[in-house]
């Protein structure tokens, strides 16, 4: 028994994950938590024995499986905006592999998914469209940054400017157009939805 399992494993056998065409995804437990009220919609999605990914364009729905003979589930959602993605790798099959393994980050979690080597080329789509939305959480970051700091550098400007006490409408003027424009910011750089990324990479 322990042979055969160690054998499995080895062979990359022991929970290869397949993925799900969207004509099937009314029937993974993963579709039960998308918030299709809000217009969440999947465009990708990986089942194993134990675990399902699923790739919405607002968050990954993780739901994880102690174990492939076990009930019991852990639904864990990651939404884009608040978890950057990262450290995106594509492990191609060996010649008696039986799999392909994506890898990421996602916020402070690490991703490592084994897939039917069968599969490749429709892996290849989710490994692009992870790569882009990384590239745009990155620049976006920096933007703020940017942003912030061309903020508090106005405000020094401004309090540099007067010699006494900035009256109390002048004030109030001042926060709420610098906190307006703060917010303006954040929703600019801080993305929520990808769905156009991935329509533009997923080729189901």
């Amino acid at each position: 028994m322990v042979f055969k399992r160690v054998a499995s494993e080895a062979l990359g056998l022991s929970d290869i994950g397949k993925i799900i065409g969207p004509e099937d995804y009314d029937k993974v437990e993963a579709d039960d938590y998308v918030m299709h009220e809000e217009e969440e919609k999947i465009y990708f999605l990986i089942k194993s024995k134990q675990d399902e990914y699923c790739f919405t364009n607002e968050a990954l729905i993780h739901v994880d499986g102690t174990t492939a003979l076990s009930k019991k589930r852990m639904l864990r959602r990651k939404s884009y905006y608040n978890n950057v993605i990262s450290e995106v790798f594509l492990e191609t099959a060996g010649t008696i592999d039986m799999d392909v393994e994506i890898k990421f980050r996602m916020g402070d979690e690490s991703y490592s998914i084994d897939v039917d080597k069968n599969q490749i080329e429709q892996l290849k789509d989710l490994y692009k469209a992870l790569l882009k939305i990384a590239s745009i959480q990155s620049e976006n970051s920096q933007l703020l940054s940017y942003a912030y700091k061309s903020l508090d550098t106005a405000a020094s400007a401004i309090a540099r400017g007067h010699d006494s006490t900035v009256p109390e409408a002048q004030f109030k003027t001042v926060n709420e157009y610098s906190f307006a424009w703060m917010k303006r910011s954040y929703a600019s750089y801080v993305r929520k939805d990808f769905g156009d990324v991935f329509a533009k990479f997923i080729n189901n």
